[in-house]
C-alpha cells in the first residue's frame, strides 16, 4: 500500500506540472507584454521539466516511461486538478491561476523537500528553488496590478472569485492520505491548505482585492480520480499530435 500510495503522489504532482506548463506556453507569442510572454514561456518550460522529474520517479518504480505516461493517456487516466486544465482565458484569469496555484506548490515542494521517501525529497529539494522565483513573479503581478485601476481590480477579483473553487480542488484528499501522512512522505493536503489560505490572504490583504468567502465555496472535485472537464481531452490531443505520428520516432 505505500508504494500505491506514493505513486498516487506523484501522479497527481506530475500531471498538474504537465498540464499547467502546456497551458502556460500557449501564452507564448500572445502576451500582452514581451516580459510577460517570455515569463510565461520559461515557467511553461520549468513546469513540464518538473513533470518529467516526477514520472521519471513513477517510471522508477515500475510505471511507463516518461513520455509514454506524458503523451499515451487519455483523459480518465490523469490525475491533474481540474484547475489546471482550464483554458487560459484572458491575462487576468491566468495571472490569478498562477498566483493560486505556484504559491501552493511552493509549499507543496517545501513540504515534499523533508519526505520520508529519500527520492521525492531530493527531487523537490532540487526543483523548489524554481518555484520561488514563479511565486515572486506571481505575487508583484498581484499586489501591482490589485492595487492599480479599477478595471484592473475588477477583472483580477472576478477571476478569483470564478476560480476559487476550482483552485480548492488543488488538495483534494488521497485515497491513500492517512497511509501518506502516517509514514512522514507527506503532510497531506489539508496542511498544505490551510498554510496556502494565510499565504494568499496576506498577498491579497497588500491590495484592493477581497478574498472569497471559503467556507461557502465548493470545491471542483474529482480531478485526482479520472473526473475532468471538457478542455482536458482536446489538449491532450493536441500535446500528443507528433509523438501519434511515428511512436517509434527517436526525436
Amino acid at each position: 500500500m505505500k508504494e500505491e500510495a506514493i505513486k498516487d503522489l506523484l501522479y497527481k504532482i506530475a500531471d498538474d506540472q504537465l498540464i499547467l506548463g502546456h497551458r502556460n506556453s500557449e501564452w507564448t507569442g500572445l502576451g500582452p507584454i514581451l516580459e510577460e510572454d517570455i515569463a510565461f514561456s520559461s515557467m511553461a518550460q520549468d513546469k513540464i521539466g518538473h513533470s518529467l522529474a516526477f514520472y521519471t520517479l513513477l517510471h522508477e518504480l515500475g510505471e511507463a516511461e516518461p513520455d509514454l505516461l506524458a503523451f499515451s493517456r487519455s483523459a480518465t487516466q490523469f490525475h491533474n486538478s481540474q484547475f489546471t486544465e482550464l483554458p487560459n482565458g484572458e491575462f487576468d484569469y491566468s495571472l490569478i491561476r498562477h498566483f493560486l496555484y505556484d504559491n501552493a506548490e511552493a509549499i507543496r515542494f517545501e513540504k515534499l523537500s523533508h519526505s520520508g521517501y529519500e527520492p521525492i525529497a531530493k527531487v523537490a529539494t532540487k526543483l523548489k528553488g524554481e518555484i520561488k522565483y514563479h511565486v515572486l513573479h506571481a505575487n508583484t503581478w498581484i499586489r501591482n496590478l490589485g492595487s492599480s485601476t479599477e478595471e484592473a481590480i475588477s477583472r483580477l477579483q472576478n477571476s478569483l472569485n470564478s476560480l476559487m473553487p476550482y483552485a480548492l480542488g488543488m488538495f483534494e484528499l488521497s485515497v491513500y492520505e492517512q497511509v501518506l501522512i502516517d509514514t512522514g512522505i507527506y503532510a497531506g493536503e489539508e496542511a498544505i491548505k490551510e498554510e496556502w489560505l494565510t499565504r494568499i490572504q496576506q498577498v491579497l490583504a497588500s491590495t484592493e482585492l477581497t478574498m472569497p468567502d471559503i467556507p461557502s465555496q465548493t470545491p471542483m472535485l474529482g480531478g485526482r480520480y479520472g473526473t475532468h472537464t471538457k478542455h482536458l481531452q482536446p489538449l491532450l490531443n493536441e500535446m500528443a499530435e507528433v509523438i501519434k505520428i511515428d511512436p517509434t520516432a527517436e526525436w
